[in-house]
């Protein structure tokens, strides 16, 4: 729902139910999301768009620092935070998808020197 997963929206609040509150607890059992068994484990969260985004652009960083450019091969893959990122394929659809990004992400690669054809 607007570019988040449900999905992983549910399991965040599974994972950190010691942390809510008795209110939150009520308003998410009202919707049938049930506190996890005690001898169950609840799964991994899943990044949310903006901090996908952020690790990606953090990847474009780490490489534009290393090399001087963005003219990345194809099957570069850049290690940020212990998170492999597939820096070639993220670039190309960010190319693709350049008419509808924001100017800020825009000029976050333009700083970098982004050939956007």
């Amino acid at each position: 729902m607007q570019g988040e997963d449900l999905g992983a929206w549910v399991v965040g609040q599974r994972t950190g139910w010691e942390r809510l509150m008795p209110a939150h607890w009520l308003l998410l059992e009202s919707i049938g999301v049930e506190a996890p068994a005690e001898d169950e484990a609840v799964g991994s969260v899943r990044r949310m768009q903006g901090e996908r985004w952020a690790v990606n652009v953090a990847a474009a960083r780490q490489f534009h620092a290393r090399e001087g450019h963005l003219r990345v091969p194809r099957k570069t893959v850049e290690d940020v935070a212990g998170e492999q990122i597939k820096l070639w394929a993220f670039l190309d659809n960010t190319r693709r998808r350049a008419s509808k990004l924001s100017e800020q992400r825009r000029a976050e690669f333009d700083a970098l020197g982004m050939r956007w054809s």
